[in-house]
């Protein structure tokens, strides 16, 4: 298909012919296809049947790498971004479908890092599959943060020396996408918009912005090594962690990627006891007494009761950065240390566990919160 401006329905009845024709016959796109064929959707130009399509078929034969990227440069196109009036921006994408088997502790670590001298912001959505699991904007809120500060006001937290961080809800950075949520759950499996939409960057900084996620399964390093590249990150800090998060385990030898200047992606370990964590968990584990259930017929989507487990995570985030020791304690100094380190704060890993350690026994990181 030789890609001219044409009409939104000509172009994606095309793609969908090539895409959707069997596990044999089906063909790739090129990335500007992608871009045309996610630009329609994201600008409600075709059917939602057909943008359900398009996702499905695209996930049933494999996206590829060119195909990915397209459907990125149309989320990035349509993403209104700011540059926050600080050298340099930590951009912390944990996964947007949340936790739903343990307590996330990743939320707190934008105001961690902001006490360490480093701007962060994270962002994600309320609730999205295929886990519709508790999210850093439900840990947040029930922390008493705003979670519906535009992309500018976001930015302005950031270059305030007595906040320093920010959180960035996908509804106020990339409306045409967050618009797609209740067509994402009507699909039901993972899409193309899952991999990519943590690339946004909805803040930068004025001279460098470093991207951070996490992944499980293993075919995932390079994709998003790929896409952050792509999408203009000057580094980034790709991290085995529990359920797709940027912490890893607490308890066992962990892997993660990382690339520096744009280069090429290189693999590390991180074992947790040479940081001086020596946990019996993996992760901060769920209360007891928190209600939850599966939902029929569902495999993935352990339903917790999301605000319990956000004022739950969010009580354990607070205590861990007025100092007090547990998992999430833990979970912080790992994670933390980890993004010190990458960014060239501290000579080796133990040294960035240090640093962070003082900062949580010294309670200041909890004053960043409100």
């Amino acid at each position: 298909m030789s890609v001219v401006a044409a009409d939104p329905k000509q172009v994606m009845h095309s793609i969908i012919q090539r895409i959707a024709t069997g596990p044999d016959l089906s063909k790739d796109i090129s990335q500007e296809e992608a871009r045309l064929g996610m630009q329609a959707i994201l600008d409600n130009a075709v059917d939602p049947v057909q943008a359900g399509i398009f996702f499905i078929a695209l996930r049933m034969k494999r996206e590829t790498d060119e195909e990915n990227k397209g459907v990125l440069d149309a989320i990035l196109a349509a993403t209104r971004r700011v540059t926050a009036e600080v050298d340099e921006v930590v951009d912390i994408a944990d996964p947007y479908d949340g936790y739903n088997r343990c307590l996330p502790a990743a939320p707190f670590l934008p105001a961690l890092l902001a006490e360490l001298g480093v701007p962060a912001v994270n962002h994600s959505v309320d609730a999205v599959g295929p886990k519709y699991g508790v999210t850093a904007r439900h840990v947040l809120q029930a922390a008493g943060v705003d979670v519906d500060l535009s992309p500018a006001a976001a930015a302005r937290r950031l270059a305030d020396p007595a906040l320093g961080w920010a959180y960035v809800d996908q509804a106020q950075y990339c409306p045409k996408l967050h618009d797609l949520v209740n067509l994402r759950s009507r699909i039901i499996k993972r899409q193309a918009i899952t991999t990519v939409e943590v690339l946004a960057k909805p803040i930068v900084g004025r001279q460098r912005t470093h991207f951070v996620t996490g992944y499980v399964h293993k075919p995932y390093p390079p994709i998003y090594a790929m896409l952050a590249r792509h999408a203009g990150f000057d580094s980034a800090l790709i991290i085995r962690g529990v359920e797709g998060g940027v912490i890893p385990s607490l308890r066992q030898t962990g892997k993660f990627f990382a690339y520096q200047d744009r280069g090429e992606e290189a693999e590390f370990e991180i074992d947790p006891e040479a940081l001086g964590i020596a946990q019996t968990v993996r992760a901060v584990p769920l209360p007891d007494d928190l209600p939850k259930s599966e939902r029929a017929g569902d495999e993935v989507a352990i339903m917790v009761d999301v605000a319990a487990t956000a004022q739950a995570a969010a009580e354990a985030g607070m205590a861990a950065l007025c100092g007090n020791r547990g998992a999430t304690y833990d979970s912080l100094v790992l994670g933390a240390a980890l993004i010190l380190h990458h960014l060239g704060r501290a000579r080796s890993l133990s040294e960035a566990a240090d640093k962070v350690r003082a900062v949580l026994d010294s309670g200041k990181a909890a004053q960043r919160v409100k």
